[in-house]
């Protein structure tokens, strides 16, 4: 098998993917429900509801607060308790709308029946007409990134689609979700493709998958043969292939200039695999995005499962079904251990963005000393974008914003790939954080005066 990847950096971490083969349970409903506004990168959207409001399954709850915003929906149905603020993933407190939840009646205009809907039967589904299913549904990058997917699938006239990449990669240590999903719904995956396909007028479809998932490799392969338009990308594991630089690097052999140019600059328009099945349910069964695949997993943990998920559920509930915290010290993050944060909390809710909690207990939670650098640039090597992450450390550390600019602290994704590598257990992605949030505010500040 011809395996493909990116060319520049990228690091082998442990996979632990302990969940790989429990299939996806229905998570219990909370008893109380939790929706951030800031579910999506851009403004947060409005609250359209009230203390006192009844609400449904599918119920806008709050509408899009700016053209990169994205509306969200009920994912139960009940009383709306209070408008008010919580702790959320980032261990600030935002504005929040809790629901408290009365049975499970939903908005009769949402198709729940399981007849799978093809593209070819609906001549009425015009590009403009998919694209604004996806907008109105609230869809978002399901990969943790969160950018309201329709945005995507409008490029600016300087830029040219010339195809959809799905990414099936899922090369963060942990995670399960994503095969999951592909595993179980196969077919809603490729109708999301198809529709992504028509909405960005593109011919040509490709999905990327590593080769650490040979069954959903081969699957795809059946579900696609005859069709010419789609290939499937079998990818040599290697972290982190699921950044969409990364990715488009390794199925078009592409590389994507420094920002603010985005994948789109180079012909590729790239999706989650999640959100090819949001895709799907928004535009054929006229279903809002509520709820997703989620892994709760930890070496620790009694019973690490997949679930699927409705937004503002507690991971509370979610780790009291795998049979609660393991003893000893934890670090529970919302995402994996390479690019999850840290949580103050564990009432924080699943929201779109949440593809899995994990839960790291002792060793694998504590930081190791940080020591003198040694200039061994493994971290070099290690990085993706082709960075110097000791240099952007060391720069940010000091506060001189203006040489972390010029280094282009701006291309880093944050991947972790630099601190993983270290020898020395510096802290790097901690400063190089600090440095890409001060200089991005500068940046604005400075456009803003123009």
């Amino acid at each position: 098998m011809n395996l493909r990847t990116f060319r520049i950096g990228g690091v082998h971490p442990e996979e632990n993917k302990l969940t790989h083969e429990v299939p996806t349970v229905v998570a219990a409903l909370p008893k109380q429900a939790i929706f951030p506004l800031s579910q999506h990168i851009g403004a947060p959207a409005k609250a359209v509801v009230k203390k006192g409001d009844k609400v449904k399954v599918g119920t806008l709850i709050a509408e899009a607060g700016g053209f990169v915003s994205a509306p969200i929906y009920s994912s139960v149905s009940g009383t709306v308790f209070k408008v008010d603020t919580a702790i959320d993933a980032t261990g600030y407190r935002k504005p929040v709308i809790i629901i408290n939840v009365e049975g499970d009646e939903w908005e009769e205009t949402i198709d729940r029946s399981d007849k799978l809907e093809r593209l070819a039967d609906h001549p009425e589904l015009t590009p403009e007409e998919i694209v604004e299913r996806i907008k109105v549904a609230g869809v978002t990058g399901m990969g943790g990134a969160g950018f309201p997917t329709f945005i995507k699938l409008c490029p600016p006239p300087t830029a040219k689609a010339e195809c959809v990449i799905i990414n099936a990669v899922e090369c963060e240590p942990y995670i399960t979700a994503d095969y999951r999903l592909m595993m179980e719904h196969a077919d809603e995956i490729l109708v999301g493709l198809d529709l992504l396909m028509k909405a960005a007028k593109v011919e040509k479809g490709y999905i990327g998958i590593e080769d650490n998932k040979p069954k959903a490799i081969e699957l795809f392969e059946q579900k696609t043969a005859g069709d010419t338009r789609i290939e499937i990308v079998p990818l040599a594991k290697k972290y982190p292939q699921g950044g969409e630089k990364q990715l488009v690097d390794a199925v078009i052999r592409r590389q994507v200039p420094a920002p603010p140019a985005i994948p789109v600059n180079v012909g590729a328009i790239v999706q989650n695999v999640g959100t090819a099945f949001a895709v799907y349910e928004a535009v054929m069964k006229h279903k809002p995005l509520f709820e997703r695949y989620t892994t709760v997993t930890g070496k620790r943990l009694a019973k690490p499962g997949n679930f699927l998920v409705r937004m503002g559920t507690p991971m509370k509930d979610l780790i009291e079904v795998c049979g609660g915290m393991p003893e000893g010290d934890n670090k529970v993050l919302a995402g994996g251990p390479m690019m999850g944060k840290a949580l103050t909390t564990i009432e924080v809710p699943v929201c779109k963005g949440t593809n899995s909690v994990t839960i790291l207990t002792d060793d694998d939670a504590r930081r190791k000393e940080a020591q003198p650098c040694i200039r061994c640039a493994k971290c070099v090597s290690a990085c993706p974008m082709g960075l110097e992450p000791y240099l952007l450390a060391k720069v940010s550390a000091i506060h001189d914003w203006e040489r972390v600019e010029a280094e282009d602290i701006t291309s880093c994704i944050e991947c972790g790939s630099c601190q993983f590598t270290c020898p020395a257990h510096r802290p790097l992605l901690d400063n190089i954080r600090l440095g890409k949030t001060t200089v991005m505010g500068i940046i604005r500040a400075r456009n803003a005066k123009k």
